[in-house]
């Protein structure tokens, strides 16, 4: 899929004014190998707790993104180097964290796209807590399940339906 985010924003100022088109704020810095990605969203909130990031992504994401409300946390990482491989060879387009990653040496080999606030060495919980498939907010911006994700080098898009 060939796209540019600043192509799309300019090809749908409707739907820019309406809300069915929001760009996140221009926090997230990649980490991964892919820096244009695409797909539907899945969602997960979670806090300082990666066990459900690691299960899902233990699953086939058949192109999808993974979209974690890690609630702007600054204080652990949720995604390291074996998730990102986890990622890679499980087919997801890419995984955008609200919160921090490590092993970014690890994370910039993996051939998927990877998105986060920050790096910090330590690792998070792995008790299981947290929610699958809800409504999210990732830096102040709604994501809904099944919302399309378009990233790139000059951002990221959250769109209601797959724009053409």
């Amino acid at each position: 899929m060939s796209f540019a985010t600043t192509d799309l924003c300019d090809d749908n100022p409707g739907k820019l004014e309406d809300g069915s088109l929001q760009v996140l704020p221009p926090v997230f810095r990649h980490f991964g190998k892919r820096t244009q990605f695409a797909g539907p969203a899945a969602t997960l909130k979670v806090h300082e707790d990666n066990a459900l990031v690691r299960s899902t992504l233990e699953t086939q994401g058949e192109g999808r993104v993974l979209v974690v409300d890690g609630g702007g946390s600054v204080r652990r990482a949720l995604v390291g180097g074996q998730l990102g491989l986890l990622a890679q060879n499980n087919g997801w387009a890419g995984v955008i964290v609200d919160g921090c990653v490590r092993d970014s040496a690890e994370l910039a080999q993996c051939d998927v796209g990877i998105m986060a606030l920050a790096t910090h060495p330590q690792r998070s919980a792995r008790e299981g807590v947290g929610k699958r498939d809800v409504n999210v907010q990732v830096a102040g911006v709604a994501v809904r399940p099944g919302d399309w994700i378009y990233a790139d080098a000059d951002g990221v898009l959250v769109a209601g339906e797959k724009l053409a």
